[in-house]
């Protein structure tokens, strides 16, 4: 596709566009160690793959990484897995919120900006389409990633989550644009290529280089 026929680029956040300063698991064993708790990085970042793998999509009405849903999994990580006391929790909760809030928690991707320079130099709109939370809108402001984008759709708001193509489908919608004349840029092979491709977007998938 060449840029005269590009109309509109959708970017992935996490790994596309930025990425945790510290992995996520990572910043839950600090938060575990800190309390007591004798786990490693690695062993924190299995124990919460598999919390994440066993919570269902919706949970008590909040959909998967709106705040409620990921009160849960904090709980299952936290005290169904380690065995802490529950009212660690409040302090738990507040401090990684925090943290994932945080723009300073993050860092933008080398490339990531000057790509969005040469694209509107080019005339081409910019999106994001992303499985993240609402916190998802300040956290791109923060990182100086917004000012270049028309909208922001979060999968939390949405209640609809990549690799589905409905979610593609309403970026176009919003955008007033025709698959064919947009292009999706991501990490992930099935949630960004297969998810964008099944909407009828063209796709690039990004590697770790």
């Amino acid at each position: 596709m060449s840029t005269l026929s590009l109309e509109l680029v959708t970017f992935d956040a996490g790994g596309t566009l930025l990425k945790e300063r510290s992995s996520r698991g990572a910043m839950y064993a600090r938060e575990a160690r800190a309390l007591g708790a004798e786990i490693t990085d690695e062993e924190m970042a299995d124990l919460m793959r598999a919390v994440h793998d066993r919570l269902p999509q919706e949970v008590d009405g909040a959909w998967r990484y709106q705040l409620g849903w990921f009160s849960s999994m904090i709980e299952g990580v936290f005290l169904g897995e380690l065995g802490l006391r529950p009212d660690h929790l409040p302090t738990l909760e507040d401090r990684l919120f925090s943290a994932f809030r945080d723009p300073a928690s993050f860092e933008v991707l080398p490339g990531a900006l000057e790509l969005q320079r040469d694209l509107e130099r080019s005339g081409v709109r910019m999106a994001v389409i992303s499985n993240w939370s609402e916190d998802l809108h300040p956290l791109l402001a923060g990182l100086g990633l917004q000012g270049r984008l028309e909208f922001t759709l979060t999968s939390a708001e949405e209640r609809c989550e990549k690799p589905n193509p409905e979610l593609f489908r309403r970026a176009l919608a919003r955008a007033g644009v025709q698959p064919e004349r947009a292009l999706h840029l991501g990490d992930s092979p099935s949630e960004d290529f297969d998810g964008a491709r099944a909407a009828g977007m063209d796709a690039l998938l990004l590697g770790p280089d």
